[in-house]
């Protein structure tokens, strides 16, 4: 082999070499073209995740808010439920009493203890599920402990009586009602 014919292969060789990494060098740049967003796309998704995670923050500011004022008007729930049936307590204490005509001193006392009392529990939010004779009555707010027939036709389906008194505190019911309804 001569040192002309050597060279001339090597030049293709070369030239076959160079060819192929044009080419490579072609379709990656065409790839990083189409990989690569632009800077304004760029902008545009780092915009959209800002505001998304903005939104995010200030959904959880609220639901977390509310959550807290529920939990303020709803806090004393656990004391109230236990102070409830002192309450009755006090309110059939006051009945037995007023029969009793001798004891009008100890009906004072315990009045005025049955008054503060309810002004405190008052004070802290309870108020007590106004339930009357003729009422319609609602599974929502009332609890049918049982049903009699209906003294009169206007009567059926309604409270004929209510057995022990329901509390609210704020405006979820912490007890409610016990009613005797009219059967239809």
């Amino acid at each position: 082999m001569s040192k002309d014919q050597y060279t001339k292969e090597d030049e293709l060789k070369d030239n076959i070499e160079a060819e192929t990494n044009q080419e490579e060098v072609v379709e990656n740049e065409g790839a990083v073209k189409e990989e690569e967003p632009t800077t304004e796309e760029l902008i545009q998704v780092e915009k959209d995740k800002y505001l998304r995670l903005f939104a995010e923050f200030e959904n959880y500011k609220k639901r977390t808010s509310k959550e807290r004022i529920e939990l303020f008007k709803t806090a004393n729930q656990e004391v109230m439920t236990v102070l409830l049936p002192i309450l009755d307590d006090f309110e059939r204490a006051l009945t037995h009493i007023e029969d009793d005509k001798e004891a009008e001193e100890l009906r004072k006392g315990v009045l005025l203890i049955y008054q503060k009392l309810v002004k405190t529990l008052e004070q802290k939010g309870l108020t007590v599920v106004e339930v009357k004779a003729g009422d319609d009555f609602d599974a929502e707010v009332h609890q049918a402990i049982t049903q009699i027939p209906a003294p009169s036709d206007d009567l059926k389906g309604k409270i004929i009586d209510c057995v022990e008194k329901g509390y609210k505190l704020g405006d979820k019911i912490i007890r409610h009602p016990k009613v005797v309804v009219g059967q239809a």
